[in-house]
């Protein structure tokens, strides 16, 4: 059974009691930050409250790990958004321990594709093309590996102001405790 129903049930409800209005904000981030993080579920709501983030606080581009794998991507193509259209002016990396792109294994990945019903004809046309398999669901050995890639490839990209900084730092998804990665000293203009 499909959970919309619950979720379009309580939706109603939740606008019917102006539940909404606690999170009133503009699509402006308040602390002209922009974070890129994991969809982990332990960080959905962990981590803006570990940093003191409320709603409104900070634009979040969540995927798997938290990874940049293409420099013309969407989430670096959110990144430039964010500084340029939506006034961040710092970003912020975070990667978590524990993550399931940790030592994630992306042939056997691929082998579930073909178990739900993906002709191997597919993924080989795919490979062909130049699309690697390997390179599109790349994991990391670290976390700290994996902030420092991103922070770098976001520092490194040719449409990205040198004047923001990049910041990269690793949480723990059971305490919120934070380790700073890197701290990015640039000169943040107000």
């Amino acid at each position: 059974m499909s959970i919309v129903p619950s979720l379009v049930a309580f939706n109603k409800k939740f606008v019917e009691d102006k539940r909404y209005e606690e999170f009133l904000t503009d699509k402006f981030p308040d602390k002209e930050l922009v974070i890129v993080t994991c969809m982990d579920t332990r960080l959905v709501e962990l981590l803006p409250k570990a940093l003191g983030m409320k709603n409104g606080d900070a634009k979040f581009i969540k995927n798997a790990g938290g990874i940049l794998t293409q420099p013309f991507g969407s989430a670096m193509r959110s990144i430039l958004v964010a500084v340029y259209e939506l006034g961040a002016r710092e970003v912020a990396v975070i990667g978590h321990h524990g993550c399931g792109m940790t030592e994630f294994d992306s042939e056997k990945m691929v082998g579930k594709f073909v178990e739900q019903g993906i002709d191997p004809l597919v993924i080989k046309t795919l490979e062909d093309s130049g699309i690697r398999m390997d390179k599109f669901l790349r994991g990391f050995k670290r976390p700290e590996e994996n902030v420092m890639h991103s922070v770098r490839m976001i520092r490194r990209h040719p449409l990205f102001p040198a004047a923001i900084p990049v910041h990269g730092f690793v949480m723990d998804p059971e305490t919120g405790a934070l380790e700073v990665i890197v701290e990015d000293y640039r000169e943040v203009e107000r």
